[in-house]
């Protein structure tokens, strides 16, 4: 009988102890499964943070270009049932089916003189621009304004944009009076503008109403500001010279 005791004592000794030892086995099995689990984790954290792009570079990337019209009634596109029927926003749409990476800003002002071009042209500098066209003057040769008033408006502003954006590209447009201005008059006016691109290296549109300017049916009834059908052809007009300065920007 003592021997009994002293097995089954032994037994349930053992007995205890393996049981804490199972228990023992199952919690570090548990622990290197979920070290492995974390490990894991961490590892694809890293990955993915290494091929994520950075939101930096991302936004730079995708950030668009922008190209501003600065001018008068023309550009602002007086007398359109919709403004984006302007040859500006005909522009953003021939931009947009090449895919290239621009936004077109309308910022034309109807009535706008060359003066009030230059009294804004501070503000509206305020922004980035990449391309600047200038379109100001007609409203000055209607109005008689002297020859050299004009001129030295739209040099102030050429030199305001150089002054605030050594790298923004400038395209401007030529503009020509009717006959009725009188010959002296519309011939120094219309030398302005050549001379002004010549004398900055500018890009430069000869005449923006090209096969627009005195064609009844292009016209609305003020026989001045272009109908739809004609802002087509001012904006390509336009597109024949900005399409190279567009190409000058890739290089």
């Amino acid at each position: 009988m003592p021997n009994f005791k002293i097995t089954q004592t032994l037994l349930n000794t053992i007995g205890s102890k393996s049981k804490y030892l199972l228990k023992f086995c199952y919690f570090l099995l548990v622990f290197i499964l979920l070290s492995c689990g974390n490990d894991t984790k961490s590892k694809s954290a890293i990955e993915a943070n290494e091929n994520t792009p950075n939101e930096t570079e991302t936004s730079e990337n995708t950030s668009s270009k922008t190209i501003l019209f600065f001018g008068d009634s023309i550009t602002a596109g007086y007398g359109l049932d919709d403004t984006n029927d302007a040859f500006p926003g005909i522009i953003q749409s021939k931009i947009d089916s090449l895919g290239l990476n621009y936004e077109v800003i309308n910022s034309g002002v109807s009535g706008e003189t060359s003066a009030g071009g230059k009294s804004r042209i501070n503000w509206i500098l305020n922004q980035n621009i990449d391309i600047f066209v200038l379109e100001l003057g007609a409203n000055d040769g209607l109005r008689g304004v002297p020859i050299s008033e004009t001129k030295a408006n739209l040099q102030a502003i050429i030199d305001a944009v150089k002054t605030k954006s050594p790298e923004t590209k400038i395209v401007l447009a030529g503009m020509q009076l009717p006959p009725n201005m009188g010959q002296d008059y519309t011939t120094q006016f219309r030398a302005i503008f050549a001379d002004l691109a010549a004398e900055n290296n500018i890009a430069f549109i000869p005449f923006i109403l090209k096969d627009v300017g005195g064609v009844k049916k292009l016209n609305q009834n003020d026989g001045i500001h272009p109908t739809a059908e004609g802002h087509k052809i001012v904006a390509e007009t336009v597109w024949e010279v900005l399409e190279h300065v567009l190409d000058s920007e890739k290089r």
